[in-house]
């Protein structure tokens, strides 16, 4: 089963006042409308993207917020979308924007707690185009958009320091980087508000 932009949308916005916090929906609003800013530079250098599936995605990706516990809600955002009967895409996305270089250590917050499927999963999963946007996007909104290092130093305050948190910063830059190359020029020229956000 599809979703649109608009569905996604407003099954996140339904869920004000219901969550321990919303700031997780403004944020997710910003992860999507980034990501269909990057998918649609990307189209004009000759990518094939749908950019309302970019936004769909970033529009959902933080839905296990709204079905359970706020640390568990990437394991929880796979299974209710998956349950709901949505196209892979819209699950797989809950449980892949966490983690970047195929590796569940490779993620802010420490090293998660040992689920098999999970470490299976994201170990010998082929991320798309849409998801390595979302991975990028997550690591750049709050509920706005801001470069890379702010958003890295925001989790850290929030989140702590961990055995793995150089290894995840390393990989993000790493991830800007890919990016900057497949457009030809550096990112955060797609975001002229980011300089207001500094």
């Amino acid at each position: 089963m599809k979703l649109t932009k608009e569905e996604a949308k407003k099954l996140i916005e339904d869920a004000r006042g219901k969550t321990e916090s919303d700031g997780w929906i403004d944020h997710s609003i910003c992860v999507g409308n980034s990501a269909g800013i990057i998918a649609e530079a990307l189209n004009q250098k000759g990518y094939e993207l749908d950019v309302d599936k970019a936004i769909t995605l970033g529009y959902i990706h933080d839905i296990g917020k709204m079905v359970g516990s706020f640390h568990e809600h990437v394991m929880n955002g796979y299974e209710y979308m998956k349950k709901q009967g949505y196209d892979e895409d819209y699950y797989n996305i809950c449980l892949t924007h966490s983690y970047l270089n195929n590796d569940v250590n490779c993620t802010a917050g420490g090293i998660p707690r040992e689920i098999p499927f999970r470490t299976e999963f994201i170990k010998n999963h082929n991320y798309t185009m849409y998801e390595k946007i979302i991975n990028l996007c997550d690591l750049m909104c709050t509920a706005k958009v801001n470069t890379v290092d702010k958003r890295l130093i925001d989790i850290i305050i929030r989140r702590g320091a961990y055995s793995n948190t150089q290894y995840h910063v390393r990989e993000t830059y790493q991830l800007k980087k890919y990016f900057d190359g497949l457009l030809g020029y550096d990112l955060y020229d797609l975001f002229p508000e980011i300089k207001e956000n500094l």
